[in-house]
This record gives C-alpha cells, sequence and structure tokens, in this order.
C-alpha cells in the first residue's frame, strides 16, 4: 500500500519537479499559444490574453537552468520578441547553453575540494589536533 501511494504522489497530477502539472497542461490547452520550441525540446507558451509567458519541460526534472539564454530573456520580458521571430545577436565569446550540473557526478570540483584525505602536506609548521 505504502508503494502504490508513493508512487501516485510522485506522478505528474500531484508533483511540479518531474513533469507540467495537470493543472499547468489544462491551463495550457485552454488559454495558451505556442511561441517556439528550444534545442532541448522544451516548448515556450503564451497567453491567448494577457501577458504570461512560461515553459514545459520536455524531459527530466523541471530545472531553470535548462532554460537557453535567449529565451530566458524572452520569458523574463527582458525582449518582447521571442527568438523565433528575431533570431538572437550571437557574440563571439559567447559558449554553447549548459545545464547547471550541480549535485551530480558532473559538477565541477576542484582538486581536494571534496576529498580532504587526498589532500596534499603542506610544509608549513600546521599539525591536526588529535584528542
Amino acid at each position: 500500500m505504502a508503494g502504490l501511494i508513493s508512487k501516485l504522489f510522485s506522478s505528474p497530477i500531484f508533483t511540479w519537479w518531474n513533469s507540467a502539472t495537470f493543472g499547468t497542461r489544462l491551463f495550457t490547452s485552454r488559454k495558451g499559444v505556442k511561441v517556439g520550441e528550444d534545442n532541448q525540446g522544451n516548448i515556450y507558451y503564451r497567453e491567448k490574453k494577457g501577458t504570461r509567458r512560461w515553459v514545459i519541460y520536455k524531459n527530466g526534472p523541471v530545472e531553470a537552468s535548462r532554460v537557453p539564454a535567449e529565451w530566458h530573456g524572452w520569458l523574463h520580458y527582458t525582449v518582447d520578441v521571442p527568438p523565433t521571430e528575431q533570431a538572437p545577436v550571437v557574440k563571439p565569446w559567447e559558449k554553447e547553453h549548459q545545464p547547471n550540473l550541480t549535485g551530480t557526478n558532473e559538477a565541477y570540483m576542484p582538486a581536494g575540494a571534496a576529498d580532504m584525505a587526498k589532500r596534499a602536506a603542506t610544509t608549513s609548521d600546521y599539525e591536526a589536533w588529535r584528542p
């Protein structure tokens, strides 16, 4: 019984972190207009009569770092025209969009940051306290 309840409450009907909820999908079907799609498959919408803008992520977690910069600007009203109507000017120093890897095995960790047992020995007079 506990497994069934756990499975039920991890479904998109009740949770927003797995995917769009039932309410979001219903609102989107009734009042949303598809504006465009990014290279990851995320779909961007605006309200038919109004100014609301939102994204429905294709797969994976609902994570704001999965929104490319050009769409982020449109979602947050920095630009009025979506990237599908007017392509953004790409500067030569700009890099390709990368998702936030914090908390994953691919996250950046400088040498010695996570494993103090592998810390390089120092030449100073520091001596660790031992009880």
